[in-house]
């Protein structure tokens, strides 16, 4: 499903240097991760290497669903490079990223209209899974943070993305509630098979739901920067 080798970004320079290496990462399609880490080493940079939404700097080999992403970023091929991210990627933003003027129904249906695929009842079906059935005619402002991030899961999920990516979807939760978004998020993309990348500080949660991790490392250089790099546990 996914192969990195050889993967550089940096953004800035000297003292204020960001660089993530990635020298190898092999996902099978239907594995699920927990890209595990600190604030600030690199988690979301990454997500958003694996978004398909920035470039990176170099790749040996970047591979994603049988695409070779390296190349299509090589040739500014952006408008396949943005067909891609609508039909394979599902992204879970930190902050839920629901749209204030729809309500729960019109946010989880938007990839669905966006991609011009029918009404198959899947809207219904992935908020009867995710508790927020009761909540379809509402607008995002009027329901908790967990309801909100639950409305996001089910939008990310809604026109069956190969790929879920989530970005600390429970980072506002306490702790009971963290777990049950987590495990009702990975239950229905479980259902789905489909390969999941969750980032998240709290390796405790990612291990008790099942997740494989892969931890961020961050060291400051010579120069005064950081490098971030990534280790899979076994």
């Amino acid at each position: 499903m996914i192969r990195l080798d050889g993967v550089r970004k940096t953004r800035g320079q000297g003292a204020q240097r960001y660089s993530l290496q990635v020298d190898g990462l092999v996902l099978a399609a239907g594995e699920r991760l927990a890209l595990v880490g600190p604030s600030g080493c690199g988690k979301s940079t990454l997500l958003d290497l694996l978004a398909l939404v920035l470039a990176p700097d170099v790749a040996e080999a970047f591979e994603l669903g049988g695409e070779d992403i390296a190349r299509l970023w090589r040739a500014r091929q952006l408008d396949r490079l943005a067909s891609l991210r609508s039909r394979q990627l599902g992204y879970v933003l930190q902050a839920g990223g629901l749209l204030g003027y729809l309500d729960v129904r019109g946010n989880i249906r938007l990839p669905r209209q966006l991609l011009g695929l029918s009404d198959d009842g899947s809207v219904e079906r992935l908020a009867q899974a995710l508790d927020v059935h009761e909540q379809l005619g509402k607008r995002p402002a009027s329901l908790s943070i967990g309801q909100r991030q639950r409305v996001s899961c089910a939008r990310a999920l809604a026109h069956a993305p190969a790929l879920l990516l989530a970005d600390e979807p429970t980072a506002a939760l306490d702790p009971v509630n963290a777990g049950r978004v987590m495990q009702l998020l990975l239950g229905e993309a479980g259902r789905r098979r489909v390969t999941c990348v969750i980032a998240t500080h709290d390796q405790t949660l990612a291990e008790a739901a099942g997740l494989a991790v892969l931890r961020m490392t961050c060291r400051r250089d010579a120069d005064g920067g950081v490098t971030a790099t990534v280790e899979r546990s076994v």
